[in-house]
């Protein structure tokens, strides 16, 4: 029964929590403190706070304490579905759409309508990226890290992640700003 009241008690505010994680604080409150019991308000605030200290989504974070906390590694692992599975349904049942509509003209001209936004919200974060490393390691370190990175991947058609660790090396011997 725990299982299933799990599931409940993170289904529910991931249905209802319009707004990502921060939006469904309250409504997991409402069912692990008011509907439930499991703990109370200044427990809970404690989850919260180390949910907030850690990287990721909040609501898979509380989902998967309160969950271990509750109904040990199954009941972790039937909070933290029960908190991703409203997504997982509506982008299913949306690609089952988009699957059945793709060869329809009005679908072909929406994809063409949005890849130059996504084109334009890209160069958008680049650049913002770039600004960012030139704020932390000036101009050289970046230009050095951008053309070194560009030509293996590019060229020398290295994977992704050993150019990542090699521009982390990098930076971690330099350490300094040129």
């Amino acid at each position: 029964m725990i299982y299933w009241q799990l599931f409940l008690a993170f289904f529910i505010p991931g249905i209802l929590g319009y707004g990502g994680g921060p939006a469904t604080i309250p409504l997991v409150e409402n069912e692990v403190v008011g509907t439930y019991g499991w703990m109370n308000t200044q427990e809970f605030s404690e989850v919260v706070a180390i949910g907030n200290s850690l990287p990721g989504p909040i609501a898979t974070k509380m989902a998967a304490s309160i969950g271990y906390s509750e109904g040990g590694i199954l009941g972790a692992f039937v909070a933290l579905f029960a908190t991703v599975a409203p997504s997982l349904l509506l982008m299913i049942g949306l690609m089952a759409i988009l699957m059945k509509y793709k060869d329809r003209s009005e679908v072909k001209n929406l994809t063409k309508l949005i890849r130059p936004v996504i084109a334009i919200l890209l160069v958008f974060m680049t650049l913002q990226f770039v600004d960012t490393a030139v704020e932390g390691v000036g101009y050289l370190s970046t230009g050095i890290i951008a053309v070194v990175s560009f030509l293996l991947l590019e060229k020398w058609k290295w994977h992704p992640a050993f150019v990542i660790v090699l521009a982390l090396g990098f930076g971690a011997v330099t350490g300094i700003e040129w």
